[in-house]
């Protein structure tokens, strides 16, 4: 029969061609997973020089460029200012613009005082090994017996004991 003759050699074609085609794919996967060329080893240079990813990322510093931008009172370096007031800026009612940019740079300039304060305070600590000895704890106990019990106590303007007057303004008689 012509007709089966003809749809069985177009199968037959078919099925060739999908054979063809599935061994090229084995063997191409095949070679993916076959071991490289070997290759002449490279030298102890090259491979300092050739670090990890995970080397690589480990040892960046972001801090690089400016290693003391996080330092306490770096803000100082930093080129920081405040906002002028322009003709779209929020100025409060009742105040002009000039008046409440004074009142602005005021507070600006105590803040910034107050930074530079405890700039100056930094990294200065009392030592706990000094205050112990001092107050004898490695040698005796009288430190416990004190009215304060060991702890130091804060200094005020006043005079609590009753010794001296102090006056209406909050000063002592003897002070000026």
């Amino acid at each position: 029969n012509p007709i089966l003759s003809t749809t069985s050699d177009s199968i037959f074609e078919t099925m060739k061609t999908a054979a063809a085609v599935t061994v090229a794919a084995l063997i191409g996967s095949a070679a993916a997973f076959a071991p490289a060329a070997q290759q002449a080893a490279p030298s102890t240079t090259a491979l300092a020089a050739k670090k990890s990813i995970a080397s690589r990322v480990f040892d960046m510093d972001l801090f690089a460029p400016v290693a003391d931008q996080n330092d306490y009172g770096a803000r100082g370096k930093k080129n920081l200012k405040q906002g002028k007031i322009g003709s779209n800026s929020y100025v409060p009612a009742g105040l002009s613009a000039s008046e409440y940019s004074a009142i602005r740079d005021k507070e600006a300039a105590k803040k910034a005082a107050n930074y530079q304060k405890n700039v100056a305070k930094a990294g200065k600590y009392l030592d706990y090994t000094k205050f112990y000895k001092e107050r004898g704890t490695d040698t005796n106990q009288s430190w416990f017996k004190s009215v304060t019990r060991g702890h130091r106590m804060a200094k005020t303007a006043y005079d609590w004991s009753g010794k001296q007057n102090v006056s209406s303004k909050g000063k002592l008689d003897n002070q000026v």
